[in-house]
């Protein structure tokens, strides 16, 4: 590795002009080239302090020996070199964008006498016309036969050309009046050259003139009674419309524009691109890169502008392309397309309207692109024995961590704190397995103290369910409960875990906990007591240390889920609480191998300290930083650098990224179901009809609550008992006392509105 000090160029060397600068390896190979406005800035920014660079950018520097640089006297003469430099050199370390797959082009060969139709793929040729790129030949082939009718180009190859014109017989194309047929002189070249100049133009988006002349020689040949002449030029104009529908109208104006969306990550970016001419989408095409330079939307921008428009000339480049971010120099892009275009050409970001519309639906496609290339690197049963092979060594393993669970936590600005728990077994999601937290043990902004808080309960699951199969020290059947709860006499325990299938059906009591297997899983089972070294002792300060009775059906359990009664028991082991069909103890009972974190050292030590304090030494921490992907591990002052192309580090990243979308999931649906929230949600028997006709009657809440139990009679569908309920709950959530403004002793009154 060399030392970036041992070539760095001697103060003053370096031109403050506008130019373009390459470093070099040992072997002289080129291993990035880039592009700057001022040469000397921007290349001492390479030569700082080490720990001050991008890990990418440290990594290019360390591996460089030399460095060059060329000065040009403006800045779109510095795109232009660097785009030829990189086209040229292929270096290592510069963002290079390579197909998700070889997209067909519908191709016109103006180069030739007799023009040709035809679908080609790979590099572009001089002379030729294209349009696309297409998702499928098919799409064009299905074209191409409707406008055969009207622009009856050739289509054959060389050799049936040239067979046709020995024979001085036409294809089977030329019989049925889908080619003009000039192998065998039935047109001029001239008129043959007109035909195919007609279809690129109709091609192009001058769609009107050419159905309007139809319809008007439709008409003519009408009056002058040659109905099979009119039926013809009919069914020649349908065919015209048919594939004018096959590319629905997006832009109004006929607008020429390309559409590019980036979709992207820490490690890779996935770019979408629509072009648009016309105003119809005429082909669309999707682009992958591995990020092997510090770069952000605006650079991943300018380097795809380089890569789709260095090539190309004329009307290739259209007038408008609209971009997510603009490149860090606008205007020199812009110039530099204009002058491949010819003419100005618009660089922008759509703000309103059509445009902007468009562009969303472009960026949902490259969101949907990355995750399908992910999706198919991860889906691989190699790929994923060799990410799991590749993290036991990263961490120091005995073996492979062949269940992994990860945790996230999220909020908004301390509110609604919540956290996820995902389960990836053999490299695979296993979505049964998801659970879902609320923190409640303290209120705030602490990422920190919840996750320890959510660890530390997942694991005292653990350790019981470990103790009911058997596994751990035997206890007294007392002490044995068969879920988790709180004791009768108590409270709910705050921060109870909730799993990925939302609420069960039954409704718990605030604050009880949830979990996916619904009502037979949550509650104490009846005629099992629980001491105080219950479920409910091990859950924090709420928890009652009291001996407590044995539960009765008319408890306070049954005001939530309906507790199930227990499993006849074959033997002793199974009276300890219900299983799974195949006899495998529901809930927390397995381990992970791994248990990676959402965060860097503060989590993971606290990830760490939870399992110290219940004696748990056999499971594996990391965490996994967002912003320089580095694996954390508990007492290690350095992160674990995996390689970026590890397939290790893909299966950490797609772990976290599920963990944080399952967290923040649960975080809207759990704040937007709080801001909906309304007193009369506590009526029981009062649904969302009801409630509706309530606030419609009275106009506020606020109202309804000075409403007398006759008046709230006088709503249909409101009865007595209703009335008597919707009141008594209306006068518990009652404020003590009106606000008063301490400066004027005014009274504020309250508006609660309409929320309902």
């Amino acid at each position: 590795m060399a030392d970036p000090s041992s070539y760095r160029p001697k103060p003053g060397e370096i031109p403050d002009s506008p130019g373009v600068y390459k470093f070099r390896d040992e072997h002289r190979r080129v291993i990035y080239v880039g592009k700057a406005k001022n040469l000397r800035q921007r290349v001492a920014n390479y030569f700082q302090d080490l720990a001050n660079l991008h890990p990418r950018t440290r990594t290019m520097v360390t591996t460089a020996a030399s460095v060059e640089w060329t000065v040009v006297s403006t800045e779109v003469e510095a795109l232009q070199l660097e785009y030829s430099w990189i086209k040229e050199f292929d270096p290592r370390f510069n963002v290079k964008y390579r197909d998700d797959k070889s997209y067909p082009y519908l191709a016109v060969s103006l180069n030739e006498e007799f023009p040709r139709v035809q679908v080609m793929r790979g590099a572009k040729k001089k002379g030729v016309r294209y349009f696309g790129p297409y998702g499928h030949a098919w799409a064009i082939r299905e074209t191409v036969d409707l406008m055969l009718r009207v622009f009856p180009v050739r289509t054959c190859s060389a050799g049936v050309f040239k067979n046709a014109e020995r024979t001085g017989r036409p294809c089977l194309l030329g019989y049925i009046g889908k080619c003009s047929a000039p192998c065998v002189g039935r047109v001029t070249p001239e008129e043959h050259r007109e035909l195919a100049e007609d279809f690129c133009a109709f091609m192009a988006g001058r769609t009107g003139t050419y159905i309007r002349r139809l319809e008007k020689d439709m008409a003519q040949a009408a009056e002058e009674m040659e109905y099979e002449r009119a039926a013809r030029l009919r069914d020649d104009a349908g065919a015209l419309k048919r594939a004018m529908e096959k590319s629905a109208v997006v832009l109004a104006d006929a607008t020429d524009a390309d559409l590019i969306a980036v979709a992207e990550d820490e490690l890779e970016a996935a770019l979408q691109i629509f072009h648009v001419r016309g105003g119809r989408v005429r082909g669309q095409r999707g682009w992958v890169t591995d990020k092997v330079e510090a770069v952000d939307t605006s650079g991943l921008v300018e380097h795809a502008l380089q890569q789709l428009y260095g090539e190309e000339r004329g009307d290739a480049v259209p007038k408008e392309v609209l971009v997510p971010a603009l490149p860090e120099d606008p205007d020199a892009v812009s110039q530099w397309l204009t002058d491949r275009r010819g003419s100005q050409v618009s660089l922008r970001i759509p703000q309103r309207g059509d445009k902007k519309d468009l562009m969303a639906t472009v960026q949902r496609n490259a969101q949907q692109a990355l995750g399908l290339h992910k999706t198919k690197r991860a889906s691989d049963l190699t790929t994923r024995s060799r990410a799991l092979e590749e993290i036991a060594e990263a961490l120091g393993l005995d073996a492979a961590p062949l269940r992994v669970e990860c945790y996230d936590i999220s909020h908004l600005q301390g509110d609604d704190v919540v956290a996820s728990m995902v389960v990836f077994e053999d490299g695979l999601a296993r979505k049964s397995e998801y659970r879902r937290f609320q923190i409640k043990g303290f209120e705030g902004q602490d990422d920190v103290r919840s996750m320890h808080e959510v660890i530390g309960r997942r694991f005292k699951r653990y350790l019981q369910e470990k103790e009911r199969t058997g596994e751990g020290d035997e206890q007294p059947a007392s002490d044995a409960p068969a879920t988790e709860a709180a004791p009768p006499a108590a409270g709910p325990v705050p921060g109870s875990p909730e799993t990925a299938e939302g609420p069960p059906a039954a409704g718990p009591a605030p604050g009880s906990p949830e979990t996916a297997e619904g009502p037979s899983a949550v509650g104490p089972v009846p005629g099992v007591p629980e001491a105080a070294g219950g479920p409910g002792a091990l859950e924090g300060p709420a928890a009652p240390t009291a001996p407590t009775a044995p539960t009765a059906p008319e408890g306070p359990a049954a005001t939530g889920p309906v507790p199930a009664p227990p499993l006849a028991p074959a033997s002793p082991d199974d009276a300890t609480g219900p299983r799974e069909e195949d006899g495998r103890p529901k809930r927390f009972a397995y381990p992970p191998q791994l248990v990676v974190v959402d965060g860097g050292q503060p989590q993971v030590a606290a990830a760490q300290r939870a399992l110290d304090e219940l004696g748990i030494h056999d499971i594996a921490v990391c965490g996994l930083a967002k912003r320089l992907e580095e694996v954390w591990l508990p007492d290690d002052d350095d992160p674990v650098v995996l390689p970026r192309s590890s397939e290790g580090l893909y299966l950490l990243q797609r772990i976290r990224d599920e963990a944080h979308r399952f967290a923040i999931t649960y975080q809207r649906a759990k704040r937007a179901k709080r801001i909906r929230s309304s007193p009369l949600d506590d009526v029981s028997g009062l649904g969302e009809t009801r409630k509706q006709a309530l606030i419609k009657h009275f106009g506020s809440v606020k109202k309804l609550r000075q409403a007398t139990i006759d008046q709230i009679c006088e709503v249909p569908g409101i009865g007595r008992r209703t009335a008597e309920s919707v009141a008594a709950a209306l006068a518990a959530t009652a404020p003590a006392a009106p606000a008063v403004n301490t400066a004027t002793g005014e009274i504020i009154e309250e508006d609660d509105g309409d929320s309902s």
